[in-house]
């Protein structure tokens, strides 16, 4: 499975409007930065950069940093325009080797004042839940830097206060519903979990993470850190347990989103009723990036090793491998940093509320032994044979496996959502 990443080219963008068609200026400046893109002329896009621009962005930064963008993603071979809202507009980028969405900006000279290129997510009107026993709402958690947007599931059955869970979703650019376009990832995995829950009488709300889908705001990547995963997830347990139609708050971590929901019940003051792990690491990040890149050909297991060494020692790297570009790159070493210093072992013995572990075992990204660090105490584990990374049935072999992350029909593990349910119901 190809894995590409998001590259940041540079974030300037004042507050959205309202949507409009595309203006010429925009079309012509796009139609300039594909023909210098596949020209291999980076240094003619640069030169129609703002002065602001270009202070925050020298041209040799970006020079670099589009030659990798080139090596990584090939060519672009298609721009279709999306939206407009003034002064961003949003084009459909797609690349050899990925589909980006392709964010600028222009100001009163024509001239960049924002590039970026964002994961492409298909319009959230296609991802809604279609049972009409099921209810979804948006919800929308404001933040310093932008906003954080999410859907509320509820389902219609239900008289008085019922549960609800807050889905915290992996690694990556993955949206609310666990799919992420760059990564060949179209799982549904997220969505899937919020229609099992309603079918049992538990309302949801999952959310795209920050710089993913529709939360956009004006932080830059490089400036992301683990910390702000967390906040976000607080911020949203908040939310829910304001709300009068909810009895108790259960939060769901999934991979990387285990060690967030960690923290944010930890850090809730009281707010969390259950925590639940599924797929969750037992190690330190930088632990388990080495043990993962064992699969992959031994000049790329050594660079990773050498990255993390030298950003456990507080070094930046501004030279990366493109093959690790997508994991390593200058603009995410400091998230990596952050990231890196949590143990969720340590952390979730901090916990004073119940726990819940799930793990599969043909999940190629997390193996069982990560569910016995996590236990505590009197916390419940189920270890659900057969079940991979993305909850789904998959057998051990590793191309049969991978295949199942593009297939969004393929349903929940049966005891995936028994387990879950059997929990949540079952708190007190």
């Amino acid at each position: 499975m190809k894995r590409f990443g998001i590259i940041i080219l540079s974030i300037l963008f004042p507050a959205m409007l309202f949507a409009q068609s595309e203006p010429a200026k925009y079309k012509a400046a796009v139609a300039l930065f594909e023909k210098f893109y596949n020209q291999n002329l980076p240094d003619s896009i640069s030169a129609r950069f703002s002065a602001a621009m270009k202070a925050q962005l020298s041209p040799a930064q970006f020079k670099e940093t589009t030659t990798q963008l080139k090596a990584q993603l090939g060519n672009l071979t298609t721009v279709e325009f999306s939206t407009y809202n003034e002064p961003l507009a949003v084009y459909k980028a797609t690349f050899k080797n990925g589909v980006f969405a392709l964010n600028i900006s222009l100001n009163s000279n024509n001239e960049f004042i924002g590039l970026l290129l964002s994961p492409y997510q298909q319009p959230a009107a296609s991802a809604a839940i279609a049972d009409p026993a099921i209810a979804e709402s948006p919800i929308l958690l404001k933040t310093l830097t932008g906003t954080i947007s999410g859907t509320v599931a509820v389902p219609t059955n239900v008289q008085g206060k019922m549960p609800v869970v807050l889905i915290i979703a992996g690694s990556g650019a993955t949206d609310r519903n666990g799919n992420n376009p760059q990564a060949n990832l179209n799982t549904n995995t997220y969505k899937q979990i919020a229609e099992s829950l309603a079918k049992n009488g538990i309302a949801s709300l999952r959310y795209d993470k920050r710089l993913v889908g529709q939360s956009m705001g004006n932080q830059k990547e490089e400036s992301l850190r683990f910390d702000d995963y967390t906040d976000d997830a607080i911020g949203f347990i908040n939310l829910l347990k304001a709300d009068n139609r909810f009895s108790k708050v259960i939060v769901l971590g999934h991979s990387e989103g285990s060690l967030v929901g960690i923290l944010a019940s930890g850090s809730s003051e009281g707010n969390v009723n259950g925590f639940i792990s599924v797929a969750g690491a037992g190690d330190p990040a930088e632990k388990i990036l080495k043990e993962q890149m064992k699969s992959q050909p031994s000049y790329m297991a050594d660079a990773l090793n050498k990255m993390m060494d030298s950003l456990r020692m507080g070094k930046l790297q501004k030279k990366v491998d493109p093959v690790l570009y997508s994991i390593a790159r200058p603009s995410i070493q400091m998230f990596l940093m952050s990231w890196c210093r949590f143990d969720p072992a340590r952390e979730i013995k901090k916990l004073k509320i119940p726990i819940l572990i799930v793990q599969g075992t043909t999940d190629l990204q997390i193996n069982v032994s990560n569910a016995e660090k996590l236990k505590k105490g009197n916390a419940t584990v189920a270890i659900i044979p057969g079940m991979n990374h993305i909850l789904k049935e998959a057998p051990e072999d590793r191309q049969q496996n991978l295949a199942t992350y593009s297939k969004p029909d393929l349903p929940l593990k049966p005891e995936f959502v028994t387990s879950v349910v059997g929990f949540i119901k079952g708190l007190k």
